[in-house]
Formats: C-alpha cells, sequence, structure tokens
C-alpha cells in the first residue's frame, strides 16, 4: 500500500485544528502536507480486468474554472461530461494535469515539478485539494477513486444518455500563470477509448493567473485554505 493511501484520511488530526499564517512559505508548506496527504478518501471507481473495449462518444458539456485567482482564496473546478452514447461507459475517467515540462513530470495532479536535484518532495503545489473532493456536485460524499495514476480519478460507470457534473475544490497557493489540463477516458483498461462527435479525446483545459495580493488565511481542519474575517 502506498504511504499516500496511508497518510490521506487523517489530515485533521494531525493539524489538531486551523493552521494561521500570514506567510507566502509557510502556506506552501502547509499545502504541500495537505497535498500529499489529504488526495481523497474518495470511492467509486471500477476494475479495467473485464472492461469492454471500443469507442465511446463522449461530450464535454461544461467546464468552469475562474481564470483570475488569488493567492490564498479557494475556488471551484467544474466539469460536466455526458455520455453521448448507446452503451455505459466502463469508466469515467478524468486526468488532470498542469501543462508544461513542470507540470508534466509532476506525479500529481496540482502540482510542478521542481528539478533540483536531493529533494524529498520535488513536486510544489500550485493548487491543494480540499479534503473529501472531488465529489459528485449536489452531494457531500468524495467520488474519484484513485488508480495507479494519482493524476487520474476514476468516476465508475457512466450510463448511455447520463451527464455527470464533477466538482474539484482546490486551493490556490502559488502565484504565476498556468494552464490546468484535463482529458477524459472511458476505462483504466486501455482498450476503451472516449471520443469527441470527431473522433478526438475529450479534453480542455483552463488558463489562469494566480495573483499575490496578501491575504490573513488559515488552513481549515477539511483541508482548504480560506481568508480570515
Amino acid at each position: 500500500m502506498r504511504l499516500r493511501g496511508l497518510f490521506r484520511c487523517y489530515v485533521q488530526p494531525a493539524l489538531g485544528g486551523p493552521v494561521r499564517h500570514r506567510s507566502r512559505s509557510s502556506l506552501a508548506i502547509v499545502a504541500l502536507a495537505l497535498l500529499i496527504a489529504a488526495g481523497g478518501c474518495g470511492g467509486g471507481g471500477s476494475s479495467g480486468a473485464n472492461e469492454e473495449a471500443g469507442t465511446f462518444p463522449v461530450e464535454v458539456t461544461s467546464a468552469e474554472l475562474p481564470t483570475r485567482q488569488q493567492l490564498g482564496q479557494t475556488y471551484l473546478m467544474r466539469l460536466g461530461i455526458r455520455n453521448a452514447g448507446r452503451k455505459a461507459l466502463p469508466a469515467l475517467i478524468v486526468n488532470v494535469s498542469l501543462a508544461g515540462e513542470e507540470g508534466q513530470a509532476s506525479t500529481l495532479p496540482f502540482t510542478i515539478h521542481d528539478p533540483q536535484p536531493g529533494l524529498a518532495q520535488p513536486d510544489r503545489p500550485v493548487w491543494v485539494l480540499a479534503a473529501r473532493y472531488p465529489r459528485f456536485a449536489g452531494s457531500s460524499k468524495p467520488a474519484g477513486a484513485e488508480t495507479s495514476n494519482q493524476k487520474t480519478y476514476d468516476f465508475g460507470p457512466l450510463k448511455a444518455g447520463a451527464t455527470a457534473n464533477l466538482v474539484w475544490k482546490l486551493s490556490a497557493v502559488r502565484t504565476g500563470r498556468y494552464a490546468l489540463l484535463y482529458r477524459i477516458d472511458a476505462g483504466i483498461g486501455g482498450g476503451a477509448k472516449a471520443v469527441t462527435a470527431g473522433g478526438a479525446t475529450p479534453g480542455g483545459s483552463f488558463a489562469v493567473r494566480i495573483g499575490s495580493k496578501p491575504y490573513d488565511t488559515e488552513v481549515t481542519g477539511s483541508g482548504e485554505v480560506v481568508r480570515k474575517g
């Protein structure tokens, strides 16, 4: 079992309550710990062993994330994904990663890779994902089970004609300009492929600028960074 899986459900007891801070450096340190530990206790998901092979029409019906953000603030990333075919999707798979060499080299979805040698944890968070996210819109239960690739979320089968509305709650912890990429697939075994009406792989990107306007913030027991007052 991976260490991330062992530690991820114990963020609140380890922190002992809200952590108050004002500096960007302390925010980043706590954020990195939360990113590793609170990647999600989500359930659901599917097994690739018995997936049906083939192509499955998928449509991205909505994609939302504020493009102008501030350090220490929390934002929602929303995706609406419709099974446009006549057969159930074996598994609704969403892969999330930052664009560029540093983003692609990172092993976590909302981080960049620091190439400096000898670092104990070279993945540096741009956003911290709140505990019990992602989830289906309107639900309080976590979803998006882990796969062998930590950038990939498995939301389980999706019925023909059905639309899944997915939500990630993200706290911005690093300034700069970033492109956040998402890609949709129909299974984790490799045989089931999601395609758009034009035959391409469904997906897209968000171009986001995170500003450095300082706020007095704290990290809550649920793993999100919020503005005080």
